[in-house]
């Protein structure tokens, strides 16, 4: 298993925290073959897989969805592929077997006016407010990852309307940056990032805590999370809800779905096109509410059968 997260690593350039995700999925695989009596792979059966892919799916103490069931099973099935490649085994067992048929899971954006609110609610002139805010419309403004903003550097900063993300794989993008998030990154950057650095050691990192140390993603979680209660946003709002109510707005706004894939750093416009699922609705409802031969009336007339009918 080391021998395979080495190898996603350095030789397919997936990101740490893909890696950390597949060491996790591999742990619990770990620990189900050694429950199992199992004390090598090449004793591992496609029973054995599809025993697996149940337990998962079965676990009390933690259950989990059918997207982490596919997740974890899509590393599994890596791994073996892997032990084939590299001739520790002689069949690839885990080659035919399919995940849970999941169901279509629509983003969860939230409206323009709530966006306002989240972004209003970190108002204030103190240093933490000056860089939450920061945070915020950047996130907004691009649709980026949190992983993303919490990894730039100030001098991904390139001008006064575009920001250099690096997303999976390490691939770079370049993507424009509104008025409001560049104000507010400016201010940021003049009053409130100085403060913050004289706290800890010299860093690039452009986003910082409290400590002057680059802000983890797990902060940034927590002061999105906090802005929201002070909205008063009811539901869960995460940074990937700002990425979703990005991508949404722009569709609504009439972007193209290929620049949305290019913005969002999305490798295949088929991840993107879910978001037009979520616009058509919005649609369907606006128009079912709004056009007059859309509404069920009560005083419509019956609808007559044809003569001989």
């Amino acid at each position: 298993m080391d021998s395979y997260l080495r190898h996603v690593a350095i030789e397919r350039g997936l990101s740490t925290n893909t890696v950390a995700a597949y060491r996790r999925d591999l742990a619990i695989y770990s620990r189900w073959l050694a429950d199992a009596h199992l004390t090598g792979l090449a004793d591992v059966t496609r029973q054995h897989i599809s025993d697996y892919v149940r337990f998962l799916g079965s676990r009390e103490e933690s259950p989990l969805t059918a997207a982490s069931i596919a997740r974890i099973l899509s590393t599994v099935r890596g791994f073996h592929r892997f032990l084939l490649e590299e001739g520790v085994v002689d069949t690839d067992v885990a080659h035919e077997s399919k995940p849970p048929k999941l169901g279509t899971r629509l983003p969860k954006a939230i409206s323009i006016e709530q966006v306002t609110l989240l972004l209003a609610a970190t108002d204030g002139d103190d240093v933490a407010n000056l860089r939450d805010k920061a945070l915020l419309e950047l996130l907004y403004a691009t649709g980026a990852r949190v992983s993303e903003v919490v990894n730039l550097n100030v001098d991904d900063v390139l001008d006064p309307e575009v920001v250099r993300l690096t997303g999976k794989g390490d691939k770079q993008r370049i993507v424009p940056v509104g008025s409001y998030a560049r104000t507010a990154i400016d201010t940021f950057l003049v009053r409130g990032r100085p403060l913050l650095s004289a706290r800890g050691p010299a860093t690039p990192a452009l986003f910082l805590g409290l400590r002057g140390k680059r802000l983890s993603r797990q902060n940034a979680w927590l002061i999105i999370r906090a802005a929201a209660e002070r909205a008063g946003l009811d539901g869960h709002v995460s940074p990937h809800t700002l990425r979703h109510s990005f991508a949404t707005h722009l569709l609504e706004g009439g972007a193209d779905v290929r620049v949305v894939q290019e913005l969002l750093g999305h490798s295949s416009v088929a991840t993107t096109q879910i978001y037009t699922l979520v616009t058509a609705d919005t649609l369907r409802d606006m128009y079912t509410t709004a056009h007059p031969r859309a509404r069920v009336s009560r005083s419509a007339p019956p609808v007559e059968p044809p003569p001989g009918g």
